[in-house]
């Protein structure tokens, strides 16, 4: 009889385990967006923010790699959005079309290269000059 509440007493100890795992891994899922997803896509840190009328151009510098992203400073309403990051000696890697709040992410390796950012949202635009250094 007490190995038989000991079986039991171990099912229900691991069903808790079981359930407390569940839990948080469910948990997970209804947290807030992270940083990156925030930032439209690009992971690293940001490297250089240019404003202009607009919206702004973000420029973001992880361990290998650059991403740009053009946001709208009002978002809402679809209107044209360009977004360029161009690695020198490389080509330019784009994405234009009609957005309502960010274009972009794109992104190219660049571990020590510089890159040059192009960003334009309706009639403003905004270019880096090649940074990243």
């Amino acid at each position: 009889m007490l190995q038989g509440w000991r079986r039991r007493a171990r099912r229900v100890a691991s069903l808790g385990v079981f359930a407390t795992v569940l839990w948080l891994c469910a948990g997970g899922l209804f947290t807030a967006p992270p940083a990156q997803a925030a930032a439209g896509g690009c992971g690293g840190r940001l490297a250089r923010t240019v404003s202009f009328d607009t919206g702004e151009l973000r420029v973001y510098k992880s361990r290998n790699q650059a991403c740009a992203v053009t946001v709208a400073r009002v978002p809402g309403e679809r209107r044209q959005m360009a977004v360029s990051i161009q690695p020198r000696g490389g080509a330019p890697v784009r994405e234009a079309g009609r957005f309502t709040r960010h274009a972009g992410p794109v992104t190219v390796g660049a571990i020590t290269r510089c890159v040059y950012v192009r960003g334009s949202v309706g009639a403003g635009s905004a270019t880096s000059g090649w940074i990243l250094c």
